[in-house]
């Protein structure tokens, strides 16, 4: 069975402090019972007596031998010695959490965001290939191949018939290319009719303002219980905002995070981790509406690094 045996600064002070009281009430309860001896007459008691070795008689009387109850007071000291040792190795330090009370959605200043592309360029066609050019190889003219012209001239009482038309049969045109059909994005909302919501608040009594506050909250408590400060940036006394960029899809899940503000010391790469961690969770977000249906938001989240 492993025990939890830590303990914080308040509970180990309070042990110290404990056994600061007990040590000093026990010093004090023996020096009021030393001193009710010490009112006795022990001088009549033991006139006469003759002690066997000098060690017996080395606190003079044996009602105030202080010794003689080191038996008792040892085992005593000895185990509130062990319990301050195990308090101290059981001291634990916590890490100073970081305080996300102030938590607001609306930025100082503006920030300049590069609207999402709808549709992607067509790629540039191929360059044509370059021309090839062939060398013609001149053959010598041989004397028979050269051709003789006849004398065609003709009178004008000769009658010519002209030759039958003969009529070619011209090849129909090509059929037109197919047109290429741009595909199909969804386009990216910044503002909707309905903004996408933080799971949990669907049931919420209320209209849509009523249930965006309640998303809010619980998006808050997500956040403040999820987040892990980071240590250099404790170490260094870092604080300020950190925005996140995402898009709330069509079926509620994260898409394209990204840190649009980042304030540094590992804050910026924290803050997304809590954002992409949102797609783990059992119900997913409740998905921007506009003229009644699902669409794609654009969502800006600041997160606030504060220490305290």
């Amino acid at each position: 069975m492993n025990l939890d045996l830590s303990f914080s600064s308040g509970t180990f002070t309070a042990a110290l402090l404990l056994a600061a009281v007990l040590v000093i009430t026990t010093i004090l309860a023996f020096r009021f019972f030393m001193g009710r001896r010490e009112k006795q007459d022990l001088t009549a008691k033991y006139k006469g007596k003759h002690w066997d070795s000098p060690l017996e008689a080395r606190a003079k009387y044996p009602d105030v031998d202080a010794f003689r109850y080191r038996g008792s007071l040892f085992p005593m000291s000895l185990a509130i010695v062990l319990a301050l040792i195990v308090f101290a190795f059981n001291w634990t330090t916590f890490e100073a959490e970081g305080n996300f009370e102030d938590y607001v959605y609306t930025l100082d200043e503006e920030i300049a965001i590069e609207p999402p592309r709808s549709a992607e360029p067509p790629p540039p066609p191929p360059p044509p290939p370059a021309p090839t050019i062939t060398e013609v190889q001149v053959t010598d003219v041989l004397e028979e191949d050269v051709i003789e012209f006849a004398d065609q001239s003709i009178e004008a009482e000769t009658q010519v018939e002209a030759p039958p038309v003969i009529k070619d049969k011209v090849a129909p045109p090509p059929p037109p290319p197919p047109k290429m059909e741009a595909p199909k994005v969804e386009e990216i909302f910044k503002v909707v009719e309905q903004m996408p919501r933080f799971p949990g608040c669907d049931d919420f009594p209320g209209d849509n303002a009523e249930k965006s506050k309640c998303a809010e909250r619980k998006m808050m408590e997500f956040i403040y219980s999820n987040i892990q400060y980071p240590a250099i940036a404790r170490e260094n006394n870092v604080e300020g905002t950190v925005v996140i960029q995402f898009v709330v899809d069509t079926d509620g899940s994260i898409q394209d995070a990204k840190v649009l503000r980042d304030i540094g010391a590992q804050c910026g790469d924290e803050a997304l981790r809590i954002v992409e961690l949102m797609n783990n969770m059992p119900e997913k977000w409740t998905p921007g509406k506009q003229r009644g249906r699902p669409v794609k938001v654009l969502f800006m989240l600041p997160v606030k690094f504060k220490l305290l």
